[in-house]
């Protein structure tokens, strides 16, 4: 306990330490200090507005591996910089737009209950042993050791971490639910960074977690927190789309994706408006009809010298590709598998890694075929072969009389039957749904879009508690393990994803809710003109006191070259201060939606129409 005497000393102390802090969430503490003149110092620490000394700076060069509009945006406005493959810096224009996205995550997530706290990067690899995820997880994990030999590794999420901090300190049904988040930067080693922000390595995540004493408790908490992720998209001013979605590396019974909709983003989302069914493609499903059988049941080898494809092989016996099952090997961590599909259609190879439960997969090379099928690759068939599992898409099941490999160099059989000619180890949904297939409840064509995943949420069950031994006394009966729920949302890919919706040939079109600042004020030659100079200056200081997001544009540029900037960095509100308008009774206000749209303002009423052009962007 400190003495009286220490108290004044330390509440000096405190103050320069909040003083000095970055700005996380307030937006009334975004305006900075009052104006002060062009020349004058800024003390340590001070919010500098003034673009003369705010390190912001902006660039006519695309990168030449922005490959998307995001990234090359993102990079020209000054908002980050790279310094290797999917790790970049956040300069403070583009961390004050991260900083409202935060507020609006902390906002959302306090209001449904969550609690926030933060966890370490380095992970010790003790608790990814137990939760059997240390060699699951692949490569994109990064692992590294200490001084001492201990293993760790860089957290590209944090199941473990939370499990462990939960299970030391809950123990009755009567401390649950449990719902705990923090936004902090994950480290994935992906194979090939690319997109920007849309995919990097080191990148902010807000990600949370729930535990439940029951499914009914974490369904209710579930739908708390999808309607939490629907209202921080919202928000952001963006059109976006929830799909089922694959739970990938994180387990779990199901999960939904937010996708915000991009031409440019990677991820194909198959929908159907009729009924409102949304999917990752990796998820997807559909219904085929099953094609008429061929006549002849007789099993029977063809001679099909020199075809090589589906097509060619199909027209020589006289079938439709839909009539065929084409064979492929591929090779996991539990050994060898055949997979059986119709000719016209393709696997879907995140479904099959579901159904065997594989941490790896990949088509099979040439020697672990040819001793599988006894011939090279492009004959296989699901007849005579010597593999763990022979796995079948549940649209072959119904097929009569079809045609395939013969497991021999320019042979094909046809009048094969599953039972009599093939024992099939699964039937399994392993097919790839494309663009017009028919949609399971309606039966209408689906329809295939681009969209930018920016949120996951999964119900993961007990898949951690049981492997961490994470239990709970119940109020009845033994422990139990507690059943858990993940909800991840990406930071920067979410800011990313608002420029690919908003932005025209000239830059940024911020929305509101995202922008750095909201006004940009310029002055038009300041140091050549004392009155253009005096009411900048003036202004600056009468917005910032109105509570207002302010860059002031100071800089000796030519007008020519700020116009360039005001557009590239898409501030949504723009109060240009020259000669000209000065001498048409005021100052040009515009927006950046729509930067010919002109008008001249009093000086003594732009506060006020600044206020009525918030209320409308809002």
């Amino acid at each position: 306990m400190p003495s009286l005497a220490t108290l004044p000393f330390l509440a000096t102390i405190s103050r320069l330490l909040l003083r000095s802090l970055p700005f996380i969430g307030d937006p009334k503490v975004i305006g900075g200090p009052k104006a002060k003149a062009p020349n004058q110092s800024f003390p340590k620490g001070a919010l500098i507005m003034r673009w003369s000394q705010y390190f912001l700076y902006t660039s006519r060069e695309v990168p030449a591996d922005a490959e998307v509009i995001s990234h090359q945006l993102m990079s020209r406005a000054g908002m980050l910089r790279k310094h290797a493959a999917g790790i970049y810096s956040f300069l403070p224009f583009g961390l004050r737009s991260m900083s409202k996205m935060m507020g609006i995550v902390r906002r959302e997530l306090d209001a449904v209950g969550c609690q926030e706290l933060e966890m370490p990067v380095v992970q010790p690899a003790e608790l990814w042993q137990e939760s059997k995820r240390w060699r699951k997880y692949g490569k994109e994990l990064l692992r590294v050791k200490d001084r001492h030999g201990r293993d760790f590794c860089l957290g590209p999420t944090h199941e473990e971490v939370v499990t462990d901090l939960v299970r030391r300190n809950v123990k009755s049904y009567r401390q649950l639910p449990l719902n705990l988040y923090q936004i902090q930067t994950k480290f994935r080693d992906e194979i090939r960074p690319r997109f920007g922000l849309m995919r990097g390595r080191e990148f902010m995540m807000k990600d949370a977690y729930s535990f439940h004493a029951d499914d009914t408790c974490m369904d209710d908490v579930y739908q708390a927190m999808h309607g939490a992720y629907s209202r921080i998209v919202e928000a952001c001013g963006l059109d976006y789309i929830v799909v089922d979605a694959d739970s990938g590396t994180i387990g779990g019974s199901s999960s939904h994706e937010f996708m915000v909709l991009a031409d440019t983003g990677e991820s194909a989302v198959i929908r159907c408006k009729a009924s409102g069914y949304a999917a990752n493609v990796e998820k997807a499903v559909t219904k085929l009809e099953t094609p008429e059988a061929p006549a002849s049941d007789v099993l029977e080898e063809v001679a099909t010298p020199g075809l090589t494809t589906v097509e060619q092989v199909a027209k020589h016996l006289g079938v439709d590709p839909s009539q065929m099952v084409k064979t492929l090997i591929y090779e996991h961590d539990g050994g060898i598998v055949a997979v059986a599909i119709r000719g016209d259609r393709e696997v879907n190879e995140v479904k099959l890694k579901n159904v065997l439960d594989a941490e790896w997969l990949r088509l099979a090379d040439a020697e672990k075929v040819s001793r599988a099928t006894n011939a090279p690759v492009g004959f296989a068939g699901p007849v005579g072969l010597s593999v763990d599992r022979l796995i079948a898409d549940t649209t072959t099941q119904e097929l009569k009389n079809f045609a395939c490999g013969a497991n021999k160099v320019d042979a094909h059989l046809t009048g094969v039957n599953w039972g009599r000619d093939a024992e099939v180890t699964e039937f399994a949904d392993v097919l790839m749904v494309v663009e017009g297939d028919a949609d399971v409840e309606s039966g209408e064509p689906l329809e295939t879009f681009r969209g930018i995943e920016v949120g996951h949420i999964f119900k993961l069950g007990t898949s951690y508690s049981e492997a961490m031994n994470c239990n709970f006394a119940a109020e009845e009966g033994p422990d139990k393990p507690m059943i858990m729920g993940c909800y991840g949302l990406g930071i920067g890919r979410t800011v990313a994803a608002a420029i690919e919706q908003n932005h025209d040939k000239d830059g940024i079109i911020w929305p509101l809710p995202l922008a750095p600042f909201q006004v940009l004020l310029s002055a038009l030659n300041p140091a050549a003109d004392d009155a253009v100079r005096e009411v900048a200056e003036r202004l600056y200081g009468d917005l910032e006191t109105a509570g207002y997001e302010v860059l002031y544009d100071d800089r000796e540029m030519s007008p020519g070259a700020k116009f360039k900037d005001a557009d590239l960095i898409g501030l949504p509100l723009r109060v240009v201060v020259g000669s000209r308008s000065l001498s048409n009774g005021g100052v040009e206000f515009s927006l950046r939606r729509a930067p010919q749209e002109r008008e001249i303002v009093a000086v003594g009423d732009i506060i006020e129409r600044l206020g009525r052009a918030l209320e409308e962007l809002s």
